[in-house]
């Protein structure tokens, strides 16, 4: 299985997620109200500004709104700011064969990579034409060979669909239909130390039979916690970071841009 290898310094590594940036083919673009591409940029400068060192960045799905090669370019130009190698995958707003148009020659959507003593496994849970998401058996057989041939390393899995209740209502429909079979699946290999994803527009941190669970507010607009039905919070827009540890510890922290105004439009386009 092809991967790259990303040495550690100082018995660990630095990642930085990005997700759900929601990106258009405009400039202009906008998500119920929020300019998309402004706000990302403002994330990353945060990122920028906060964190000196980054070993690599995950893009965990929704990168773009409306499926465009333009959008895809956008975000590749704004992430790339951050002086490190990056990895995407998919979303069920993202189209895969604009986004692979602009991956393409790159390593941003290889599925294995090993940093420091971790290794950080990227998985498709993205259906086409769907919004729930699903492992299929292919993705189920890439985290099994990955997770076989690394036995010694600590292992980070990430997707984009949340496989847990995170107590809002109207997001349990719209997660990981097949959690099940992955929660089967990882019982069989104790490295695994975290999954991590994208989706849910807030954060969230559990822990499950000693695995960290976590998912990441968007670099546009937020999801209201505890929320019954559709509701845009009042967080600002932020990223996720991730000091992986050698001996197999985590340390994560989430950080949110300051001075951000925003009034939620729910009469502009939706999501």
């Amino acid at each position: 299985m092809p991967h790259s290898i990303i040495p550690s310094r100082d018995a660990s590594v630095l990642l930085v997620q990005l997700s759900d940036s929601h990106l258009f083919a405009e400039a202009e673009g906008t998500l119920l109200g929020m300019n998309t591409r402004d706000s990302l940029r403002r994330v990353v400068e945060r990122v920028l500004d906060e964190q000196p060192v980054v070993d690599l960045v995950l893009a965990t799905g929704d990168l773009s709104q409306d499926g465009s090669v333009e959008s895809y370019l956008q975000f590749l130009a704004l992430s790339g700011r951050i002086p490190a190698p990056a990895r995407w995958l998919a979303g069920n707003h993202d189209e895969p064969f604009p986004m692979a148009q602009v991956a393409r020659g790159s390593s941003l959507l290889e599925p294995v990579v090993d940093a420091g003593a971790w290794r950080v496994i990227m998985l498709n849970s993205a259906v086409c034409g769907s919004v729930p998401g699903l492992l299929a058996d292919d993705q189920l057989q890439l985290l099994r060979q990955a997770l076989e041939a690394a036995p010694q390393r600590h292992c980070l899995i990430c997707f984009h669909h949340q496989p847990v209740s995170i107590d809002c209502a109207w997001m349990a429909p719209i997660g990981l239909r097949n959690a099940d079979a992955l929660f089967d699946l990882l019982k069989g290999y104790p490295q695994v130390r975290a999954l991590l994803w994208g989706h849910i527009h807030q954060e969230w941190d559990q822990l499950r039979d000693g695995v960290r669970l976590l998912a990441s507010p968007s670099t546009c607009i937020q999801f209201e916690p505890g929320s019954e039905d559709f509701k845009v919070g009042d967080q600002a827009p932020g990223y996720r970071w991730l000091r992986l540890h050698d001996d197999g510890r985590l340390e994560t922290g989430v950080s949110r841009v300051t001075d951000f105004a925003f009034t939620v439009d729910y009469g502009s386009s939706g999501y």
